[in-house]
């Protein structure tokens, strides 16, 4: 046996026994397969959200600028008395929860065409022509609607012809308009992925019992399609609730995203920003609670 031979053997023998070893405790393998993604889930997200939870109690000295370590309710007294902060809650919400169902409107057609209808060439142009946005930059997306909600722009000069008289430009229907371009693409594909999945043995069975197609639809597609929807809203509704750009860029009017910068982030009120912050967290915690309910995670 040469000398190159014995450093080899060896090796093979130690990924043997290693294997072996992996083999009879598969909670070993999983923890090192998962063990440093989860560690650094923890650290940076985990961790960084503790600290933000914890600065949302302590307060601002006024008079010194600094942050002291005092544990109080301050902060969340301040967004619940302030009317201002309220609005800006419910504008966001309302805003959020408008696109999620314009997207969803539009999702629907689209997306029981793509995966009922069409066929294999033309679902391949389809969703081309779904993902081809993305390939773009947001920040050249959202000026492009800047541009055409502008005053005396494109769309103004259209509502005119048509005997309308409209201001879009900086307004929340221009934000509104803009966040429903944006984020249509992530409403399309959920909801194409559950047309496609529905299983034409049952709609057979359903044609054979008698029903008529909009029995079918509503009876056996849409309790199918639901989780698809359910999970295409998480998007639509999370992705809206915190952006912080095209609100201040399109529109005119504070979001919480860029309240937080603006009220909160230029005063230096890292406690005030810190508890305004966990505003959206709670609600996408009753939104996902919700969507869970519907199956939305199934259809991830």
């Amino acid at each position: 046996m040469s000398d190159l031979t014995v450093p080899a053997t060896r090796a093979h023998g130690v990924r043997r026994r290693l294997s072996a070893a992996l083999f009879r405790h598969p909670g070993l393998k999983l923890v090192l397969m998962l063990g440093p993604t989860l560690g650094w889930l923890v650290v940076v997200y985990l961790i960084a959200l503790a600290l933000l939870l914890a600065t949302s109690f302590w307060r601002l000295n006024v008079l010194t600028s600094q942050i002291e370590h005092v544990w109080n309710l301050a902060n969340y007294q301040t967004l619940v008395r302030d009317s201002v902060y309220r609005t800006i809650v419910l504008r966001t919400v309302g805003m959020a929860t408008a696109v999620t169902l314009a997207d969803l409107l539009l999702a629907v057609p689209i997306g029981y065409y793509m995966g009922r209808i069409a066929s294999r060439r033309m679902r391949a142009a389809l969703t081309l022509a779904v993902l081809l946005p993305l390939w773009s930059n947001y920040l050249v997306r959202m000026f492009s609607w800047k541009i055409m909600t502008a005053g005396n722009g494109p769309l103004e000069s259209l509502l005119s012809a048509i005997g309308i008289d409209a201001t879009l430009a900086f307004s929340n229907w221009a934000v509104w308009l803009t966040f429903c371009y944006l984020w249509l693409p992530f409403a399309i594909l959920p909801v194409y992925a559950a047309f496609e999945r529905v299983p034409g043995s049952l709609l057979e069975a359903s044609s054979d019992l008698g029903a008529h197609g909009w029995v079918t639809f509503r009876r056996v597609i849409v309790p199918l399609v639901l989780p698809g929807l359910a999970a295409a809203s998480i998007f639509t509704f999370s992705l809206t609730l915190g952006d912080y750009i095209t609100p201040i860029t399109v529109g005119n009017g504070y979001f919480i995203g860029n309240a937080i910068y603006i009220y909160v982030g230029t005063a230096n009120n890292l406690p005030l920003a810190a508890a305004f912050a966990l505003v959206p967290i709670v609600v996408m915690a009753i939104y996902l609670s919700i969507a869970r309910r519907l199956g939305a995670f199934e259809a991830l």
